[in-house]
């Protein structure tokens, strides 16, 4: 279900939904969400380079081999760290197989991908299920007296951030919704400018102010022009911060305080912008934003450009923050709604 909806009476009803819905709109919204056309075939060829390289990685250490050996799990270990799946999560999955391999419950290679397999699948799932039960907050708990819907997007220079929000705003607005958004990294020259063309495409208005103004005071005016145009959703950039500046990251505290001030409960999303790219180093990122504000979600993006998009998994296990979209492509489509399913047949299939 998209975060962008609410619930209401147990009910998940989209922002935009501001009459009586028909039979056939109530019959659809109770179905869960279906994915879109050809996104299957789109999430695998963004990961072709980390299927590639994780299939070769596979091959190199099996080869012919069938049975399941010392070697070829020490060998299989050194080869789901090199993917980028993370040290702690490859050394628990061949301790796993070791196990099983000791029980005689573990029989071929064939068996062991599908344990591999079996075992990604329930890392990535865990996160949904810290959502569930409350270890990170749920956005759907917003009711729909609560308008607009605050999403704060944070993250470090050239992750794409700019990008990102460009083609998030898109999809919330073919929802059906009406979305602003602020423009409050008034630090770097030409932010504006660039988040300008990103809302034109997307079809959203644009609240700015000049460069050098307090982004806290752009974020105070823009949650007024979102009350007085009755705006669904608010998503607020943010400068692209270095994290290890303790200055800029207690300015991100000052927009929560102010935006929670102005309407409640808010920023009810707080999404991390990552660079699948950058691997490993993304997740100190993520740790150090985590401290300063309440993290709900990560938009991955690139994962279409990197052979080491086994980061996902590292995250997710590391970090427990749900991943919310990751970037698969230029297009401002491209933009999708991430899917466990959909990224390990991607990799194993």
């Amino acid at each position: 279900m998209p975060f962008w909806k609410r619930k209401k009476e147990d009910e998940f009803i989209s922002l935009g939904l501001n009459r009586a819905a028909t039979v056939e709109e109530q019959v659809i919204a109770q179905k869960p969400d279906e994915p879109e056309a050809g996104f299957f075939d789109k999430f695998k060829a963004a990961v072709t380079a980390t299927r590639e390289n994780i299939a070769e990685r596979l091959d190199s250490v099996i080869g012919s081999r069938r049975k399941i050996d010392a070697d070829v799990l020490d060998e299989l270990e050194e080869a789901l760290i090199g993917a980028d799946i993370g040290v702690q999560t490859s050394l628990e999955i061949i301790d796993k197989a070791r196990l099983q391999v000791r029980r005689n419950q573990l029989g071929d290679v064939d068996e062991l991908k599908r344990l591999i397999k079996s075992e990604l699948q329930a890392i990535l799932d865990s996160t949904a299920s810290h959502r569930k039960h409350g270890t990170v907050a749920s956005e759907t708990e917003v009711p729909l007296r609560i308008k607009p819907y605050v999403i704060m997007v944070v993250g470090v220079n050239g992750v794409g951030k700019t990008t990102t929000i460009g083609k998030l705003a898109h999809r919330i607005k073919s929802e059906g919704n009406e979305v602003l958004i602020c423009a409050a990294d008034t630090f770097r020259a030409a932010a504006n400018d660039q988040l300008a063309i990103w809302a034109d495409r997307s079809g959203v208005h644009l609240i700015q102010q000049r460069q050098g103004t307090d982004p806290s005071a752009v974020l105070f005016d823009s949650i007024k022009s979102a009350k007085s145009r009755n705006a669904d959703v608010l998503i607020v950039d943010t400068a692209g911060r270095l994290h290890t500046k303790t200055n800029l990251m207690n300015e991100l505290e000052k927009m929560r305080r102010i935006a929670s001030r102005e309407v409640e409960s808010a920023p009810h999303e707080v999404l991390l912008v990552m660079d699948a790219v950058t691997g490993q180093n993304g997740l100190e990122q993520a740790r150090q934003f985590a401290k300063s504000v309440p993290v709900t979600g990560l938009v991955l993006t690139k994962l279409d450009g990197t052979a080491k998009g086994g980061i996902v998994v590292a995250i997710a296990k590391e970090l427990g923050i749900p991943i919310r979209y990751v970037g698969i492509g230029e297009q401002m489509t491209d933009l999708v709604e991430f899917s466990t399913e959909a990224y390990i047949n991607g990799l194993f299939d």
